[in-house]
């Protein structure tokens, strides 16, 4: 299960994080989101933990947590959808299929 972090101190490292997830089950990955010119922490990232039950301890257990003095947010990350071409029509763009020629 994919998990988001949110409102984390910018000093926050991967490291920290790491430990307190793995507190709470295994992590199959984890990425704090930076800033490429600055290399700097945005302030959020992503935990996935393989074992939905493992996932949801840690989600219930840290989040609302004091971290580095920020009180941090942790809930399900949703995926995002991809949209295919067929997605984008719409009725003024489809094919005219009901025209007597």
């Amino acid at each position: 299960m994919k998990l988001l972090i949110r409102n984390l101190n910018r000093t926050t490292t991967e490291a920290e994080l790491l430990d307190l997830f793995e507190a709470y089950g295994a992590v199959q990955s984890l990425q704090l989101v930076r800033d490429e010119d600055a290399n700097l922490s945005k302030g959020f990232g992503f935990v996935n933990m393989p074992k939905a039950g493992e996932a949801k301890v840690a989600m219930q257990n840290l989040n609302g947590k004091i971290i580095g003095g920020f009180k941090i947010r942790v809930k399900r990350a949703e995926d995002r959808v991809e949209e295919t071409a067929s997605d984008e029509l719409d009725d003024t763009q489809a094919p005219d299929t009901d025209r007597n020629d």
